[in-house]
């Protein structure tokens, strides 16, 4: 599946397979979503604690695909941490 999740600054193929997998398909898709429930469902589904990072990346993410314009130090995935 060709999609644009990986124009997304720090999203390689690995991340843009699970985006696919939790039903996010292109950058748009991701306007409105909640980051946390994607960590939690991704969790959930693959029966293992991932590493928060991946929580941050899609911070990151859902903070690109709901601005035009972006804050460089907010396209460094950790920026996001708790």
């Amino acid at each position: 599946m060709k999609t644009d999740l990986q124009k997304i600054p720090y999203v390689g193929k690995e991340t843009e397979k699970d985006l696919i997998l939790l039903g996010f398909d292109s950058i748009a898709s991701l306007k409105g979503a909640d980051p946390e429930a994607m960590y939690e469902k991704e969790c959930a589904l693959k029966g293992v604690k991932i590493d928060r990072c991946q929580l941050y990346v899609y911070r990151m993410a859902v903070y690109y695909a709901e601005h035009e314009v972006h804050d460089p130090e907010k396209l460094k995935w950790w920026n996001w941490k708790d």
